[in-house]
């Protein structure tokens, strides 16, 4: 069976540049309008993307007053986007750092139920120095202990979702018995950060649990992806280095014991499309045009864990050794190596540097025709760097359309792209097994 291309569409704000909002091209609509979501769900169900996905932040951006990224809770606004679509798979992001096991799993069961198997979670170990203040106020935990904390959470949360057998309800209204006590069983969890005795409070959800989905790149990340991830988020600005990481990931996932296709790797794309080349910078230069320097300096600093950049001028070329060592960073150190590895490559000035960050904020920026960026698609699919694409809007919807009228049809016709739903559940649409009950029999 021919590999099939995945896309998954990540919905940020009114698009991924961080001037989009002010773009003429943006949705007018309010970012706490359900509607809004609900528009932008609708549209990519119909251009039969696998997915969608909302993330998330634990605390109010530094940059209020020229950025907007203030979004709805996305666990809630998933409930009501999955009353509005009937196919599309839905994804959440929700910390292990600051989330209890049992809340998150009743939450994530929950959603499962009311769409009917669509749902997937996006785990990340919360490292906003802000969001600690908001959260008991203790000092923020080191890289190391994010993760150590982490992995005691899935073995709580996997617990919970398998406490229930797939046959454990038996609604047998005649003979007066609702659920086989024998086929629902505690899980008696005592750890160095948990203690959670279960069951869960509700039934085995249809896909039995969410779909895992992660985006830490760094090697305590990938071997985190490689035990427990069914699909990869991924920030690459060149073919060579995503390539690199998908042939690592997929070795790290054998070595667990999975299946190569098993742990989908998706690398963000953020395309700028126009009928013709021109058009397409045009676009791109007016986006730029509408930034504020100063607000990619501090998502910058955030970026490092706070390093201060104020005293680099804009239009320096940089060098590595204006950044701190990736590895001394608590934050989310991925991203700063790519952001590092850039530097190292072009040396660009910081005006340029935060320009091409405000695009995606270090993810694969393309401004072209559909055919440049289906071909580009292609090639990345084609030669071991993904097994599809986060798409990820600059304008949204205005570039969202353009991908499904223009980018779509183009995959189609070349065969890698579904021409209609196959399946109900997110995991069907991913080509994912059915995972087993540690309770079952």
């Amino acid at each position: 069976m021919a590999r099939e291309l995945h896309l998954n569409l990540f919905i940020h704000a009114r698009g991924h540049h961080e001037a989009a909002w002010r773009h003429p091209a943006a949705s007018p609509l309010a970012l706490t309008d359900i509607a809004y979501y609900r528009d932008v769900a609708q549209r990519a169900e119909a251009g039969l993307f696998d997915s969608i996905f909302l993330a998330d932040q634990l605390a109010l951006a530094e940059d209020l007053d020229h950025a907007a990224r203030n979004w709805l809770e996305p666990i809630t606004a998933l409930a009501a986007l999955a009353g509005a679509t009937s196919r599309i798979g839905l994804i959440a992001t929700a910390s292990t750092t600051y989330t209890e096991p049992y809340n998150l799993a009743r939450q994530f069961a929950s959603l499962d139920h009311i769409s009917g198997g669509r749902v997937g979670w996006n785990i990340v170990t919360s490292w906003m120095a802000t969001a600690a203040r908001n959260f008991g106020g203790a000092p923020p935990l080191t890289h190391a202990e994010r993760y150590d904390r982490g992995e005691e959470f899935m073995q709580v949360v996997t617990g919970l979702w398998d406490s229930w057998a797939a046959d454990a309800v038996l609604d047998d209204r005649a003979g007066g018995h609702y659920a086989s006590p024998r086929r629902v069983r505690s899980i008696d969890h005592a750890g160095a950060h948990y203690r959670v005795a279960g069951p869960l409070n509700l039934p085995r959800g249809p896909q039995g649990r969410p779909v895992f989905v992660q985006a830490g790149s760094s090697d305590t990340g990938r071997r985190f992806a490689a035990r427990h991830a069914e699909a990869v988020f991924t920030a690459h600005m060149e073919k060579s280095t995503a390539q690199e990481f998908y042939a690592d990931l997929k070795v790290l996932a054998a070595a667990e014991g999975r299946a190569a296709d098993q742990i989908l790797i998706l690398p963000g794309l953020s395309p700028v499309i126009g009928g013709t080349e021109a058009e397409a910078q045009r676009i791109w230069r007016e986006l730029n045009a509408l930034t504020d320097p100063e607000v990619g300096r501090i998502r910058l600093s955030n970026r490092f864990g706070g390093f201060d950049f104020s005293h680099l001028p804009l239009d320096r070329p940089l060098t590595v050794e204006d950044f701190p060592d990736p590895s001394e960073v608590q934050a989310a150190r991925s991203r700063t190596e790519v952001i590092i590895g850039l530097v190292r490559r072009e040396q660009p000035t910081l005006r340029a540097l935060l320009q091409s960050l405000a695009g995606a904020r270090g993810h694969f920026t393309m401004a072209g025709t559909p055919e440049q960026i289906a071909d580009l698609i292609e090639d990345w699919f084609s030669t071991g760097a993904a097994d599809g694409f986060n798409i990820m809007p600059p304008i949204l919807p205005a570039m969202l359309d353009a991908f499904t009228a223009e980018v779509i049809p183009l995959l189609q016709r070349r065969g890698r792209f579904r021409r209609a739903y196959a399946g109900k559940t997110l995991r069907e649409h991913y080509g994912l097994t059915l995972p087993p009950s540690r309770y079952e029999g």
